[in-house]
């Protein structure tokens, strides 16, 4: 018997792997470029080789058409201008994620910071309210916060995601540590699948097909590169030599460099 929440999980994932544009950077972020204009930007990379897309439930209310993807509904978030841009507060519910239509929900918990306890009690509630709905959980677990010193300490990146298992997750979403072998010990000690997060904007494409090559070689199902992919100079063109990594396999058995079929990638700063 498939369940609800097996039907959504296919909805956001292709053969169990995730290729995902987070843009919930509005609310924490402003309208940053590459995303002031969320629908153009969907309706020009939704068939680039994208699983997902990621926004929050407002944005989702104002798109002109329904998109051609699976979606997932942001519940959380706090602001660059307020008092503590690590405190994510919860602004929806699983209730109002399915009114809207979203596949999935997502929650992001900054392990380490000051107001955690209040961050993971919200994240057991919402995994409950998940499992009575049969709708798939996403949770980003940060390690990020007063008591982090170093957010990609393996050891730390591995309680880090645990924790989002254990609270309940279907999907973790976790930075990756920068080496293979230390994020495959990340892997193996997390029941759930992990996809990793593509942080801060990076230099060169190389350095972010690199980084999920390196990845997927770990064992992750897969990524959500939030600017990495919004502020490229050519969004469907870095969409589709993800795709190639992440769905084709398409790097060599060390998985330290990518080599493209389908599209070419200039390693210049973009």
């Amino acid at each position: 018997m498939v369940l609800g929440k097996e039907i959504r999980l296919n909805r956001i994932l292709k053969n169990g792997k995730m290729l995902c544009i987070p843009l919930d950077h509005g609310i924490s972020s402003g309208p940053l470029p590459g995303i002031k204009n969320i629908s153009e930007l969907i309706r020009k990379t939704q068939t680039a080789g994208l699983t997902c897309i990621l926004l929050n439930k407002g944005i989702i209310k104002t798109l002109p058409e329904p998109p051609q993807i699976g979606v997932i509904a942001h519940m959380s978030a706090a602001t660059s201008l307020g008092p503590d841009p690590n405190n994510k507060i919860l602004m929806g519910s699983v209730k109002e994620a399915i009114r809207l239509g979203a596949d999935a929900v997502s929650l992001h918990i900054n392990i380490g910071s000051k107001e955690e306890p209040k961050m993971l009690y919200k994240l057991g509630l919402v995994s409950d309210e998940c499992n009575e709905w049969n709708i798939p959980l996403v949770a980003m677990m940060y390690p990020r916060g007063e008591n982090i010193k170093n957010p990609h300490d393996p050891s730390i990146v591995a309680h880090t995601a645990r924790v989002g298992a254990e609270a309940g997750a279907d999907i973790v979403k976790t930075v990756y540590t920068g080496d293979i072998d230390s994020f495959r010990g990340v892997i193996q000690s997390c029941p759930v699948p992990i996809v990793i997060a593509g942080g801060p904007k990076t230099h060169n494409d190389a350095e972010t097909l690199e980084m999920c090559a390196d990845a997927m070689k770990a064992g992750a199902i897969g990524v959500t590169f939030g600017r990495n992919i919004f502020q490229h100079k050519n969004p469907n063109e870095i969409i589709k030599a993800l795709y190639s990594i992440i769905f084709e396999k398409n790097y060599n058995e060390r998985g330290k460099s990518a080599e493209f079929k389908n599209a070419r990638i200039s390693k210049k700063k973009s």
